[in-house]
Order: structure tokens, then sequence, then C-alpha cells
């Protein structure tokens, strides 16, 4: 089977972004609001959150042991996208109808567009991912089903460590936490948690690349351009197409958004009312103080009371997933008490594509969201008050108006209209992506 991209659903307004007209005179909303960023950045202003562009490879955070190079990238986008890597699959009937852009996928923002990503054992697609489901003649016991919500991979390039609880990456914010690495040998290597996820990500989830893939598949000459310094014997296998692929996921970049031609100079880039929620993001509403920088997102984790997938009947939970430990977030890597309930800040970007918020799937909202926090009410019972964040009890009191303005800066200006120009017009076996399945194949118009 052979298939199209992913279907990208534009917003109301994206279809006329092409006839605004560039206008690098700012006004005094865009003055205001630039004295705003100087004073939250001891003066560097835009620069301090501009994101690169994605073949700016000197200027992408990067892993040393992992350099970005254009022949990397191109083979990791293929790979990321390839659903013959689905190749060892539990249930037979499974092969190659999976890859790691089911759970993240463009037209979902690069997560999976559902509640609980689905690898193995999943079935259709829907628009963005909403559609997919469990295949009900399968075990439950062998579907590839996630204990927490699938994250996107924009702007990973800006952390470096991976996983809501961080436990992927053995530098900077783990170093002294190698006692908890046992089943993570890849840290002790001194892999970033980018180069990690994409190591450790084949095995959990059942992807295989090896000499006989490359081969079957057409990817030998790929392999051999990405890494010709890595002896023939050793150079298509599991860790070439990890570094590849996460290579790739470090390009993968939301900077086309409104928010970023704002802080280049394109004033007409975002409407009064998001440069009004812009103000508001970096000022009373106290967003910027967790979600920082270029990617939005700073490297610390913060226990802010929300649910986890028991708190109701949309998700699937085995028992041998750990799943007391998932609902610790940090703590339940690091072992430590004060460590419970946190769990990493997430990028902000391209969040009303996927339409599922909290580390738990418990918010169907961007809005809801936002209220939450300025609530401050905990919904999960479970979290001891005093191991709730500062930032989500010091409760700032916003007017119906201004809350709209907030929640119009986060899904309009942040969204980058563009994904799509990160996903291969086509993969090198043929198949349908980013699943493989009949039902997707359907969904996906593949032919």
């Amino acid at each position: 089977m052979s298939c199209e991209k992913d279907e990208y659903i534009p917003l109301d307004n994206e279809a006329n972004d092409t006839a605004i007209k560039t206008n690098t005179t700012p006004s005094d909303l865009d003055i205001k609001l630039l004295n705003k960023l100087d004073s939250v950045t001891d003066g560097i202003g835009p620069a301090f959150f501009t994101l690169p562009n994605s073949d700016d490879y000197a200027n992408i955070p990067q892993d040393p042991l992992n350099p970005i190079t254009l022949k990397k990238v191109a083979l990791g986008k293929l790979l990321f996208h390839e659903t013959a890597t689905g190749g060892n699959p539990k249930t037979a009937s499974n092969m190659a109808t999976y890859s790691c852009a089911s759970c993240h996928h463009a037209a979902a923002g690069f997560s999976s567009g559902n509640r609980q990503g689905i690898g193995e054992g999943g079935i259709g697609f829907g628009v963005k991912g909403e559609g997919r489901a469990f295949n009900n003649i399968i075990p439950v016991a062998d579907i590839d089903i996630q204990p927490i919500r699938s994250p996107t991979i924009l702007n990973v390039a800006y952390q470096d460590v991976m996983l809501w609880n961080g436990q992927f990456g053995g530098t900077g914010t783990n170093a002294g936490t190698e006692a908890n690495w046992t089943n993570i040998p890849e840290n002790f290597i001194g892999f970033q948690g980018v180069e990690v996820q994409a190591l450790k990500g084949q095995d959990v989830h059942r992807l295989l690349v090896n000499r006989d893939f490359a081969r079957d598949f057409g990817y030998r000459r790929m392999f051999n351009e990405a890494f010709p310094d890595v002896p023939r014997e050793e150079r298509f296998t599991r860790e070439t197409a990890g570094l590849a692929i996460a290579a790739y996921e470090r390009t993968v970049l939301p900077n086309q958004s409104p928010w970023q031609r704002w802080l280049k100079g394109d004033y007409n880039a975002l409407t009064n009312k998001e440069k009004r929620g812009a103000r508001l993001f970096f000022g009373k509403a106290k967003c910027f103080k967790c979600h920082t920088g270029p990617a939005l997102n700073d490297k610390n984790f913060y226990a802010l009371g929300m649910g986890d997938f028991d708190d109701s009947g949309n998700a699937i939970v085995l028992d041998d997933t750990g799943f007391p430990n998932v609902k610790r977030g940090r703590g339940g890597f690091t072992k430590k008490p004060r460590d419970y309930y946190k769990f990493k800040t997430p990028t902000l970007y391209n969040l009303i594509d996927n339409g599922i918020f909290g580390h738990g799937g418990t918010f169907t909202s961007v809005r809801d969201v936002v209220e939450y926090k300025l609530n401050g009410i905990p919904e999960n019972n479970e979290v001891p008050q005093e191991q709730l964040h500062r930032l989500f009890t010091d409760i700032q009191e916003l007017t119906e108006n201004q809350i709209s303005n907030l929640v119009l800066f986060i899904e309009n200006g942040l969204r980058d209209p563009n994904l799509m120009r990160y996903v291969p017009d086509q993969i090198n076996s043929g198949n349908c992506f980013p699943n493989n399945d009949p039902a997707s194949q359907v969904d996906l118009g593949c032919s």
C-alpha cells in the first residue's frame, strides 16, 4: 500500500495567512509586549524565545555524541514514519502496521491525537489520530498501550531528559540519579534524553531495524551516507537507527508559528487580542515562570495535581506497567518522596492540534487547563497539599476577557500551521503511514 501525507486540518484564519503583509513597524501594543519580554529576560528580549530554522544545525541544541547532519536527518525522517520498522510484533498479523509516528504524528502536533497512544494492536486513524482504537480481537496484554499520555516531539531539542518523569538521559538534569539506571544502560553511555528515547523506544514499542531491514526496504545507501565512519558490520542497527531518528526529532521545531514570526519582527503575525494574551502570559498570569525559553518549557518538574489514566474509564492500564510509579512522576524514577507527583513541564506549541492535555489526558481544552491553574484546586486527591507547587496554589485573578486573550495566544499564536514539512511524501517500503493496518489505510486514503 502507499499513502499520501497525513491530512492536516487548517484553522479558519490559516487560509488567509499568505494575504497578510509583513509589518515591521511596532505599534504601541507591540512596544509594550517587547518591553515585557525585556523585563523577564534581563534585557535579552525576543532573541531569548526565538527558535532557529530547522536546517540551522549549528544553533539547534544537540547531543555531542550525535552531531546533527543532513544525511542523518533525512534517514531519521523516513525511519520515524516507516511502518516497515514495526517488525517485532507480539501478534504476527500486526507486522509492519505501526511506527514511531503512530503516537507522534504531524496531524496532532506530533502527539497521538487521542488520550492513550497505541502502537501495535491499534486500528484506525480518523482525521488526526482521534479515531485510533484498540483491536478487540487481540488480547489486551499484546497491545502496545501507554500508561501516560504521549508527549509531542516538538522542541525536544530543548530537553536533556525525556518522558514525563525524565528518566531517559545520562547527563545534566539526571546527574546523581545513576542508581536508578539499571534498566537504562544507554544513560551510562552519556547520551542525552532524545537519543536514549530513540534507542529504548525501538525495544519498548516492538520496532526492528537491522541489516535485513535496510536491504529489504532500500535503506542501505542512506545508512551508508549517514554513518560513513561506523564500521559496516555495525552500520545497519538499532543504534544507528536511533541516532538518525533523534537527529531528525531535534529539527522538528514550530518556528513558523505566529509567535515566532512576531519575535522575528513581523508585527502583523499576532492579532491584538493575541498580543494582549502574550502580555498576560509573560506578566500577570505568570505562565513564563515555567514555560520559558525558545521551547516555552523549562527543565523542571512540578506537582500540579492533575489526574491519571485510572481517573476514568476511557483508558486501559495494564497490571504490569508499574502504574503506581507512573503516577508518582519524577518520584517514581528517583524514588525520592520530595519528587512524588511531579511531572516535566511540556512545551505549549500546537496544543490545539492535539486537543488532550495533562500527563493523564484529563483535560480537553486549553481554556480548561488555564482555568484549572487559575483556580488552584487539584483534581487528583492522591497528591498531598504540601506537594503542590506554589505557582499552582498562588492563584491569580483574571477577568473573562483576559482569560480569552490568553487562550487565543496559546491556541493560535503558538500554532505552527505547516508541520507537514516534517513529513515525508512517501516512505521507502511504499507502506501506508503513520499506521498501516487495514482500518488506517481507509482513513488515510491509502490505495
